[in-house]
């Protein structure tokens, strides 16, 4: 599922919510290190040391789809042959599968818990889901028409005879058909183009549920957030639809003399030995409608093997690149783009084919990818991963947008379809692991150009904030906006620190392949992977476990003092160390000396088995200059401060003569000066950005002496991220449709929104101000000027030396930079806003900005 920006935007709208922080208080070592970390021994399905067992089992499924898409009426009608084989030590009197299509319908779960405000996971119109019309089975030569029961995404039905245990076989027939959604859930649908409709299609057959030896049938519901489970098996697809589509899909063509011109076989084959991507249908095969068999129609016949899912996708509006992926163990396999005209460009899906290429390329590291052909779709869908098939937004554009969303979705063919999880429970075991991937694949390609790993130390306010959950929590219980951090950035940062610190690149990388290998093609818990790392590493990482995945424990080591031996420096010195957070880790550390010496030290996460203090001896020969704790900034610590002894203040001095007034005073006089200002009744403004292709959309709305509102909100994707609203009395926030309680201070907090330029009142109001130094923005030396409210909220602003102008402002919500200011009505405005979430950049560009226009009281409701 997509991932990265989109949804750090959510998290850093979190700084709202009025829950109480997680942590716990203070470090304590027996709860860091206790025993018992596993609730459950090893057994014969699982190993103890975190393997499959001697008799682990799972059931397989055999598909037999054969479909015909109407592309008239948007309709699929098929019929699909499941070949279900139970392994298990369990006869089965009934068997469960998911209807997906139903999370369509009107009346599913997932429209009944979609917040007013809409979602990503949204419906937007409705369709009757999975329409049934026939459903039998066969068992030992007899067939049956059994009852069955729909519920929701799941249906179930009741054998007419019990399944036999270990190896007992029985085949299902349903036919069926689905209305295609325009919008399905950012997970399938269709896109209208110049030339035409692009069908991403999936979920789009009834699929057997899990059954394991763990919780036996898996049945969550399909509510959107939560992804999928299920079974391996081979797989056989055919697809009939006009002869002028072309269509790519999970696998292996299996007829390509019938489907494909020769001069499209020939491309394949000569892409098939290329590293240099090779068009196979060109921009003109589109415009012009050439170089398809000349037919009514076709059938597409696709075969997958050991999978757990196919997806495909079509359009006659498909331009289609393919090119050589070679893996880093030899084996080759081909990668193919398809796009519509309207991304055909340089800037845009041309790069698709090479970013495939190079996302398998160097992913292969940990294993190879597990299917034959590797396509990337580009349609409406954001992001979202099948086996050998990923669907990524046609308005991505090359670069770091494009490579970003490529990279995560192919990822995902390692987890979970080759390591095949639990997404419906255990997001961090998919996303995470695929966003450790990214990153380490991202350190690789061009040297680190389009590095994403995020900035450790912003982090730590995101991952240890007020309301901030644990990654050990289903997907669909988790609040929208904490899904980035618990499901994707938790997890792999985890596994950053356990791979850059804890163990070293040869322990961990090893052990993580260890883990993939056991786990190829089957379904592992969260115990089996903590065992196969310590086992494989030959490490106890239970302390790791707990506080990182169980727990909301923060990271804040210090050092605390520096005495010598005998007051003598060339005798050493005994360097005391304290651990603040919960969080125990090893410590780095930097000793730079007087005389120039500079010693490096790893002390290991042990010296906190016996409390937070911690006191060792250091071989100086010159008094200590300096020691940084976490010299390369690898650990998300809350107070990075206390890191460096002596403790030092990097601002530069203030000259003389400057004060806080004369600062504000300037930049007053920089917007307009005081006299326009307070003759300002209104004021609006909408910036727009892009985040991997999809559109943000930021409004903010003033109008003295008592009103405000600003709406933050996906509008492709039907998502308000944020809505604040003060209108005199009334002051609300609304996250994601949900309304948050406001305490009296959050409310005081509110009012100081209605200030169009808060600077006005600035030293009124009983606020603290301060002139606190000066520091360099993005290249510009400012002042910085720190304002602490009647009600104890401290917002830091930032105002650049040579032109006064507000080039920044932090706060608990996070930083607002501003840049590029133009004159409107007399007033300068900042053109272009940028927020800053979990280190990354959303640039917004201002796309209206009105001053005294009269806005209507009503906008304010």
């Amino acid at each position: 599922m997509k991932k990265l920006t989109l949804l750090a935007v959510f998290g850093m709208l979190a700084g709202f919510a009025s829950a109480q922080q997680n942590a716990e208080a203070s470090y304590n070592q027996h709860a860091a290190f206790a025993p018992y970390f596993y609730t459950q021994n090893g057994n014969n399905y699982r190993s103890s040391d975190g393997a499959p067992g001697p008799n682990y089992w799972q059931n397989a499924a055999d598909y037999n789809i054969n479909v015909k898409l109407d592309t008239t009426q948007k309709h699929i009608d098929g019929s699909v042959q499941i070949d279900y084989t139970n392994n298990s030590p369990d006869n089965m009197p009934y068997v469960w599968l998911y209807v997906d299509q139903n999370i369509y319908r009107e009346d599913s779960r997932a429209v009944a818990t979609t917040v007013v405000s809409g979602g990503r996971y949204a419906a937007t119109k409705f369709t009757q889901g999975d329409e049934l019309k026939s459903v039998s089975v066969k068992m030992n030569g007899k067939t049956f028409h059994p009852k069955y029961v729909v519920s929701d995404t799941r249906l179930q039905i009741l054998l007419p005879e019990a399944l036999k245990a270990k190896g007992g076989k029985l085949q299902i027939n349903i036919s069926y058909g689905f209305t295609i959604p325009e919008k399905g859930s950012d997970r399938m649908g269709r896109l209208h183009t110049k030339n035409g409709w692009i069908y991403e299609i999936a979920q789009w057959y009834p699929r057997m549920c899990v059954y394991d030896d763990v919780e036996g049938w898996n049945t969550l519901p399909y509510l959107g957030a939560g992804e999928f489970y299920l079974e391996y098996g081979n797989i056989n697809y055919s697809i009939t639809a006009p002869a002028n589509l072309v269509i790519v899909g999970s696998g292996v063509l299996q007829n390509p003399a019938e489907v494909l011109t020769s001069s499209q076989r020939k491309k394949l084959a000569e892409a098939a030995q290329s590293d240099a991507t090779v068009n196979i249908h060109s921009l003109a095969d589109v415009q012009e409608g050439k170089d398809f068999i000349n037919k009514k129609e076709l059938t597409w016949k696709f075969q997958c093997n050991n999978t757990r899912d196919v997806a495909w996708a079509a359009s006659k509006a498909f331009i289609w690149d393919a090119v050589r992926i070679k893996m880093q163990s030899g084996k080759v396999i081909l990668g193919q783009s398809v796009y519509p005209e309207e991304t055909a460009m340089p800037s845009g899906w041309d790069s698709s084919a090479y970013y495939t290429k190079k996302s398998i390329e160097l992913n292969s590291y940990w294993h190879d990818f597990p299917y034959p052909v590797a396509t990337n779709v580009a349609g409406i869908v954001g992001g979202m991963e099948y086996p050998g098939i990923v669907f990524c937004s046609s308005t991505a554009k090359a670069g770091a947008d494009l490579w970003f969303v490529t990279l995560h979705e192919f990822g995902h063919n390692w987890f979970p379809m080759l390591v095949g999880s639990n997404e419906r429970k255990y997001a961090w075991m998919d996303e995470g692991f695929n966003t450790f991937t990214n990153y380490i694949c991202s350190r690789i390609l061009y040297n680190g150009a389009y590095n994403n790993e995020p900035n450790e130390y912003k982090i730590a306010k995101r991952f240890f904030k007020n309301g901030a959950e644990i990654p050990m929590t289903i997907p669909d219980v988790i609040l929208p906006y904490n899904l980035a951090d618990e499901g994707y950035y938790k997890p792999a940062v985890g596994l950053l620190i356990l791979r850059d610190v804890v163990l070293g690149h040869k322990r961990f990388d090893y052990a993580f392949k260890q883990y993939i290998n056991n786990w190829a093609y089957k379904h592992p818990t969260p115990d089996d992977f903590f065992r196969t790392m310590e086992n494989a590493a030959g490490e106890d990482l239970g302390w790791f476990w707990r506080g990182w995945f169980f727990h909301n424990w923060t990271i804040d080591q210090a050092v605390k003092a520096v005495k010598y031996e005998d007051n003598d420096p060339a005798k050493g010195a005994l360097v005391s160390i304290e651990n603040i957070g919960q969080m125990p880790l090893p410590v780095k550390l930097k000793i730079e000396e007087e005389n120039g010496k500079i010693t490096n030290m790893l002390l290991p996460v042990e010296i906190w088995q016996r409390g937070a203090e911690w006191t060792f001896h250091v071989n100086t020969t010159s008094k200590i200059k300096k020691i940084i704790l976490d010299p390369e900034k690898q650990y998300p610590d809350v107070d990075p401060e206390n890191n460096v002894w002596p403790g030092e203040n990097e601002m530069k001095p203030i000259p003389a003569g400057v004060s806080a007034k004369s600062v504000i005073d300037h930049y007053l006089q920089e917007v307009g000066g005081k006299e326009n200002l307070e003759r300002i009744r209104d004021m609006s403004a909408i910036y727009e950005g892009d985040i991997q292709g999809q559109n943000i959309r930021m409004k903010q709305y003033h109008k003295m002496p008592d009103k405000f509102l600003e709406t933050i909100e996906l509008p492709a994707m039907h998502i308000n991220i944020v809505k604040i609203l003060v209108n005199g009395d009334i002051d609300s926030i609304i996250q994601r449709g949900v309304a948050v309680a406001l305490n009296d201070k959050a409310k005081d907090g509110l009012k100081s929104l209605v200030q169009i330029f808060p600077e006005l009142q600035l030293f009124d109001n009983g606020n603290n101000v301060a002139l606190m130094g000066i520091e360099s923005v993005k290249g510009q030396d400012a002042y910085v000027i720190k304002i602490t409210n009647s009600i104890g909220e401290v917002v830091t602003n930032y105002y650049a030396i040579k032109s006064g102008l507000k080039i920044a402002s932090q706060s608990k919500n996070g930083i607002l930079n501003f840049a590029d200011y133009q004159t409107v009505n007399d007033i300068k405005a900042p053109m272009r806003v940028t927020m800053n979430s979990n280190g990354y950049e959303i640039p917004l560009k201002a796309k209206e900005i009105k001053v005294n226009s009269d806005l209507s009281d009503d906008i304010f409701k």
